[in-house]
């Protein structure tokens, strides 16, 4: 790795390797490429590490404002550093097929909603069976709603927290290619704290306040443009979000159309979250979840007491996301305050109070959440996956093919960036100087 680079250093001339982006992908190809001899830089736009994986402290409590859950625990190749870092690993299973109270839905009318569903995936998972074998084509998801189903808005809400869009914005066949084990393990001192940890091992190598706008790849060397100055590189691995890329936030010279193209196919969707305080907690069973509404897809999700904490964590998706972010974070907590009243009492009103807002559509350096495939673009992960010139690689939860939209998906995505650049350099990749297996 370089030396350490303080806030006051001034960029060094030239390295090997510059990693653009500090979230989970970028971490991930910093700490594999560490080996003696090898010059590795990572510039990093905000004056954190951790990108959309990021615990905030509240109360004592690390409240999480990206990434939450460790999805696919069992498969997931983080799960097993959280107690390695110092962390807690809790097993308690997610609430995502309960409904608090019966509110809105009798257990009967529960157990219907999730036969729907179930029925939907199965269209679904048929479709994209029928386009491998070229007999169909990559439709919206929503193509596959029973039209007299009454459960298709809550559906639509759903996606909006799996998706970050409406399923009329997803393709059939990105949907039903995520790989989903069932399994969702929580850090209890927060999944961005985890990635934070995974960090330190690299921070002497990341510069913050250091906003990549443009890489020269006409010359022999690449040449990177930042708002601390310019530098030269030998190889470049660009992990920030697709959205970034698409609105030439971070300028390719001369451009790559292919890339251009398939950002635009895989753009990120956008989930919000309210962390509020609620007195009078024991009103509400620990790690409950309530929906309050189900004939609108303009309604949100309400996690009762994570962690047991006395607490409530609203998540909203889509398009109610996007329009509520526009509007200022108030926006977000009166919207999670009102439909709390409407489904729990006016005495909900006194009792909530914002703890932390999330702002990843307005974030100038993610303007979003996290990737789904527009109908007919689902090859469009695979496009952005293939080096340019075999020395600009792209790694993140949107190019990951199975566990997109998540932090485990970024990690082993920039692990395979950082194995590529190697390759390219002439390295070997199976080389561990840097990072281990484990």
């Amino acid at each position: 790795m370089t030396d350490r680079v303080s806030a006051s250093d001034p960029l060094p001339f030239q390295v090997d390797v510059a990693v653009v982006g500090a979230g989970a992908a970028g971490i991930a190809a910093a700490r594999r490429l560490m080996r003696p001899g090898l010059s590795v830089l990572v510039l990093e736009a905000r004056d954190r590490i951790g990108g959309r994986a990021w615990t905030v402290r509240v109360e004592g409590e690390g409240l999480d404002m990206g990434c939450g859950w460790l999805h696919s625990a069992d498969d997931n190749v983080l799960a097993d550093r959280v107690e390695a870092e110092g962390l807690t690993l809790d097993r308690t299973p997610p609430p995502w097929r309960t409904q608090a109270f019966d509110h809105e839905m009798t257990p009967a009318e529960q157990a219907e909603f999730g036969q729907a569903f179930a029925a939907f995936d199965q269209r679904v998972s048929e479709a994209a069976a029928l386009f491998r074998d070229g007999r169909g084509e990559d439709r919206p998801a929503s193509d596959f709603f029973d039209p007299d189903c009454r459960w298709n808005p809550r559906m639509d809400a759903i996606s909006g927290a799996l998706n970050g869009a409406r399923f009329a914005e997803v393709s059939s066949l990105d949907y039903d290619a995520y790989g989903d084990t069932g399994v969702n393990w929580r850090v209890r001192e927060g999944y961005g704290r985890l990635i934070a940890r995974l960090g330190e091992a690299v921070s002497g190598a990341v510069v913050r306040d250091c906003a990549v706008r443009r890489i020269d790849r006409s010359g022999p060397l690449l040449r990177l443009k930042t708002r601390r100055g310019e530098l030269t590189a030998r190889a470049v691995i660009l992990t920030v979000p697709n959205s970034l890329i698409a609105a030439e936030a971070v300028r390719i010279d001369p451009p790559v159309p292919a890339w251009l193209e398939a950002t635009a196919g895989v753009p990120l969707g956008l989930a919000s979250k309210v962390h509020m305080t609620v007195r009078g907690a024991g009103d509400f069973q620990p790690d409950t979840q309530l929906w309050t509404r189900t004939d609108t897809a303009e309604t949100g999700a309400y996690h009762l007491r994570p962690f047991g904490r006395p607490m409530i964590e609203a998540y909203f998706g889509a398009d109610l996301a996007w329009g509520l972010e526009a509007q200022g974070p108030a926006a977000l907590v009166d919207f999670a305050v009102s439909e709390l009243v409407a489904a729990l009492g006016s005495d909900m009103r006194r009792r909530l109070e914002a703890a932390a807002v999330s702002n990843w559509g307005a974030d100038p350096w993610s303007r979003g959440a996290y990737s789904h495939a527009l109908p007919g673009h689902a090859g469009d992960r695979a496009r952005l996956r293939v080096a340019v010139e075999d020395r600009i690689f792209l790694a993140g939860e949107a190019t990951a093919p199975v566990y997109y939209g998540t932090a485990h998906g970024a990690w082993t995505e920039g692990e395979r960036a950082a194995e590529a650049a190697l390759a390219g350099l002439g390295l070997d990749p199976r080389r561990a100087d840097g990072d281990s297996e484990a």
